[in-house]
Order: structure tokens, then sequence, then C-alpha cells
């Protein structure tokens, strides 16, 4: 049987993040019904409200897109914040549903990071390499809390038989991303940094922007847009054929393809129109020197990402340009 049916009611955590929003769209394009809580309203590391939350509203199923998430500066700088806030968010989650039965009635969907991955992992990543090596330093908190998550996920449908389902996406971007310099990931950032070069010179002219690295390191790059619609598709999945594919309960979701940050930054210098010239800080850290995930387990079940890099750029810029006249208006 598929997991969702015509009574199903999805819960959809971290339903305002750059997730959340994405796949409280494409679940209301299906018509399904939804229950939303802010983060002011319920406080998903709160053992006790969360499992009140369950216990009043009775959703079928869930998708676990709430997380704390930032860039390299912002693991830096947070990292107890990171691992204690992911952490206590997975478990608090995965436990208050499992105890509501809803391992057995409907379907978890957690929604996790290629972050996961060992720093120097075999190219592309497949989900079999998890835990086969060290992970990257400067994301190892909130990675961790990331592994744990899947752990407990995976836990409870060995000792419990409860249908749920990890999805590792890759690098994520889209409508309703963080801009905030201090805690965006690259391609935000990159987006906001040429943004602000335009003009900003005293003579009119663009300014240089500074980025951090060699640009050398590779990434993947999925619109959210993409992730909500294979968050909906393995949520039409019935179990038996998803778990055929996906024994260990992981699916990688990407793209399949990569590039460097150098392309990546001066791919968003032209859809944003600068015409900056790129300074590279070679005394900040790289990152990961590449991070390509295996899709091959959700290709083959029969879903592929449709958003092309560049589009999917211009659209983002689109929504920050709207986004930033809405403030400035209200302002």
């Amino acid at each position: 049987m598929p997991a969702l049916t015509p009574d199903s009611r999805v819960f959809v955590a971290g339903h305002r993040g750059l997730v959340g929003s994405a796949v409280v769209r494409r679940l209301a394009a299906d018509g399904v019904e939804m229950v939303t809580r802010t983060s002011a309203e319920l406080d998903l590391r709160d053992g006790a409200a969360v499992r009140a939350f369950f216990e009043a509203e009775q959703p079928t199923h869930v998708v676990l897109a709430a997380a704390k998430v930032g860039g390299i500066l912002a693991n830096r700088d947070f990292p107890a914040d990171f691992v204690g806030d992911n952490l206590a968010i997975a478990y608090q989650v995965l436990m208050a549903a499992h105890e509501a039965g809803l391992g057995e009635t409907g379907r978890v969907v957690n929604l996790g990071s290629s972050c996961i991955y060992p720093r120097e992992a075999p190219q592309p990543m497949k989900e079999e390499h998890l835990l086969t090596g060290p992970l990257e330093p400067t994301n190892r908190p909130y990675a961790i809390a990331k592994i744990a998550g899947i752990e407990i996920a995976e836990a409870l449908h060995r000792q419990h038989g409860d249908d749920v389902i990890n999805l590792m996406p890759t690098n994520l971007y889209g409508p309703g991303d963080n801009f905030d310099l201090q805690s965006s990931h690259v391609l935000p950032a990159l987006i906001r940094r040429f943004h602000e070069a335009k003009g900003a010179e005293a003579d009119g002219s663009d300014a240089p922007v500074t980025l951090w690295g060699t640009g050398s390191p590779k990434r993947e790059f999925l619109h959210a847009d993409d992730l909500a619609d294979a968050v909906a598709f393995v949520l039409h999945l019935d179990e038996a054929t998803m778990r055929a594919a996906a024994p260990d309960g992981l699916l990688n979701v990407g793209v399949g393809d990569d590039l460097s940050i150098r392309e990546l930054a001066e791919l968003i210098r032209d859809v944003v129109g600068a015409e900056s010239e790129m300074r590279w800080d070679t005394d900040k850290p790289d990152g990961t020197p590449r991070k390509l995930l295996d899709v091959s387990r959700l290709h083959d079940l029969g879903w592929s990402a449709s958003v092309g890099l560049r589009d999917g750029i211009a659209s983002t810029y689109d929504w920050f340009l709207d986004s930033t006249a809405s403030v400035e208006a209200t302002a």
C-alpha cells in the first residue's frame, strides 16, 4: 500500500525554513492535509511539548525538516548549538512519533545532509560510505547530530519495524534561503555579496569580492523544490519497494553533477550581472574537497531532479530581490 492515503495528515516540522516551506508548497499541490507549528508555538527540543502536540493533533506522517543549519563560519562559532539543538530535535521528534504509533500506521521522513559522509569518502558518495572514515572538521558537530538522528530512526525500524526513511540531500538552495553573511551557506552568500558589490565603488564601478579558500573544492547543488518533490515521491512509495532499494534506510538526494566553488562564483556573478574582481583568501579553510552524491538508488526508483542550476540561481536571485524590496518598503 502507498504511504499516503486520502485520510493522511502530515506534520511538516520546520515548515518556515528553506526545505520545510518547499515541502509545504509541494504537498499542498497534491491536496495533502498538513499540520504545522512555528518554533515559538512548539519547541521541538522539548520532549513533553512534542508528545503533547502529537497527542492533540494526531498526524499520520512526519517530515522532519527542522534543523539548526549554517555554513563554515556558523559551525565554527557555535559548535555546541549545532550538535545540541539538532540532536535534541531528532531524538524528541522521532521518539514522539514512535510512541504515537506513526511508525506502524504512517511514515516518518527524516531529512539529513550530505555532510554526514567522511571527508575523504570515495566520489560519488554512496549510502554505504556512512561511518567509514573521519568527518570534515568544519561541520563535524552538525554532522554528528545528523548521524545520530539517522541511527535513532534506523534503530526504531530494526527494533520495532517503524516505517521510516532518511533522505540525505546535497547542498540546498532556493527561495526562502538564508542570506545572512554570518550564517548562510556558500550559494546564497555569494548571491548577496555580488549583489551588494554592484556599483559599490566611489566611481560607481563594481567592488571586488573576497572569497574564502582557493575556490577549488567541488560542490553539488540541489534546488529546494527538487528536494520537496523527492519527499513527496517517497511519501507515495509503498514500504516494500522503498526498503528493497534502501535496505539501510538511506536515500541520497542530488543531481549527480558538481562544479568548483570558483565556477559557482563565476556563474552567480554572471546571473547577478556584476563585474566584480574575485579575490581568494587562501588563509581561510576550503572545507571538504568534494561532496558529490551517488543518486542511483533514487534514480532507479524513478525520481530525478529537474531544476537546472542556472535557472535555479536566477529564480533564487529574483526571490532575494523581491524580499529585499519588501523589507525596504516596510522599513
